[in-house]
């Protein structure tokens, strides 16, 4: 049951152990391919409902739950866990679902993994690679929440961690993750993209091992974002799944967990993606709307700090995500980002601005006659409330530049008295 690395381009072949991020030969982006022949009839609905009832740190994993699908034939203590996944499928309140338009909303939660975003998923891939490969430093460029979780893994496997980040693009809550976990923090002039290139030189000249969402091993561990919802929901397919769109590792990961599930038998079809991009981050939206004639790069610019990525990784993957689920892409501008947040906020879930691209993308899908209002739609929530909370405490005070607060929850000052107390009950 040996698994390869295969260009998405090229088609060359790797073997799994062999250190490269991209192919050698081409340049192009590697998949992490597995033997499903070998698989089918040991891969079960049973053997991962039986794996629910066990404190086996594996099989508590959400992540290693499934770990035949994501990096199979390790020994047991070869993989790196902090108990990641396990996150909430929360069922959207009537007054969520109805400001999102549709019925029937589900939103998956992975702003409640360790470090606060669906990026400790990918991080256990990436960094029980590294530990396989006998690296001793790995290295990212990171709006915020990658840092976070390198600098955690790495940190539990005593590896040295490297974080650049640009400056002034990172929200502080971000920031203090990586120095926390003791990664080597460095703040680089320019934006994501500016800094995602050094990275990129870095990696190839010096001995440290990238986990950006170049990575393939990453993007499998993001795939079970996929098979654990699906899990969630007794395999059920939902009509849409709609995710936030950056360096568009998930929204790639997401179609390769599908077909995967799909060509194993584990699923009965395929859900349409959409992927919903900012305003003013939307490379992927152009090229989109444009028929693929180009590809396009912007310099990026949103609240959502997340997903302000002007060139992403992943732009050839999630395109690939795009045709297998005859999925869209929209973009919502920031006011509909941080109305959208506030809404889910108040729902008593919160989540941090670029998860909410989602749930406003799932409002605009609806308006122009995409998505149904009958649909049943799963939309992701990548990262945690606390990633961001300038953001909400200036939505709230109606301080953000450009902004209108339009579901403010204005906070109250009162004189220290019962009276004043009583008062406020009335409002």
């Amino acid at each position: 049951m040996d698994s390869i690395l295969t260009c998405m381009d090229c088609g060359k072949t790797y073997p799994i152990n062999e250190r490269v991020i991209t192919c050698p030969a081409c340049g192009g982006l590697l998949d992490v391919t597995h033997d499903l022949d070998a698989l089918r009839g040991t891969v079960t609905h049973e053997l991962f409902d039986q794996r629910l009832g066990s404190w086996n740190k594996l099989d508590h994993s959400g992540v290693w739950r499934y770990r035949e699908l994501i990096l199979p034939g390790l020994p047991e203590d070869a993989y790196v866990t902090r108990g990641e996944g396990n996150t909430t499928l929360y069922t959207a309140s009537p007054k969520l679902a109805d400001y999102a338009g549709v019925a029937h909303l589900q939103l998956k939660h992975e702003g409640e993994n360790p470090t606060g975003s669906f990026k400790d998923r990918g991080m256990a891939g990436g960094v029980t690679q590294a530990q396989q490969l006998g690296v001793r430093s790995v290295i990212c460029a990171s709006t915020g929440n990658t840092s976070a979780s390198m600098a955690s893994f790495a940190a539990i496997c005593g590896l040295q961690a490297m974080v650049f980040f640009p400056v002034g693009y990172v929200a502080l809550g971000k920031i203090a993750q990586s120095v926390a976990y003791g990664a080597l923090s460095v703040q680089v002039e320019g934006d994501f993209d500016d800094t995602l290139a050094l990275v990129w030189d870095v990696a190839q000249e010096l001995p440290v091992y990238l986990l950006n969402s170049y990575n393939p091993f990453r993007l499998e561990g993001q795939k079970t974002i996929m098979i654990e919802m699906l899990h969630q929901r007794g395999w059920r397919v939902p009509d849409w799944i709609v995710v936030p769109g950056g360096n568009l590792g998930n929204s790639s990961a997401f179609g390769k967990a599908l077909v995967e599930l799909r060509d194993l038998g584990l699923i009965d079809r395929l859900p349409r993606i959409a992927i919903i991009q900012a305003e003013g981050a939307n490379p992927l939206y152009r090229s989109y709307i444009e028929d693929w004639q180009t590809r396009h790069t912007v310099r990026a610019q949103t609240i959502a700090t997340a997903i302000r990525i002007g060139n992403p990784a992943n732009f050839h993957k999630a395109h690939r995500t795009l045709d297998w689920t005859n999925g869209v892409v929209t973009i919502v501008d920031d006011q509909a980002i941080m109305d959208a947040k506030a809404q889910i906020d108040a729902a008593g879930i919160g989540c941090e601005p670029a998860s909410a691209a989602s749930v406003a993308g799932v409002r605009r899908l609806v308006d122009e006659g995409t998505i149904a209002p009958d649909a049943d739609v799963v939309s992701i929530l990548t990262g945690h409330l606390l990633k961001d909370p300038d953001a909400v405490l200036n939505y709230h005070a109606q301080t953000l530049d450009g902004i209108e607060s339009t579901y403010a929850n204005h906070m109250k000052t009162i004189k220290p008295s019962l009276d004043a107390v009583a008062a406020l009950l009335t409002e």
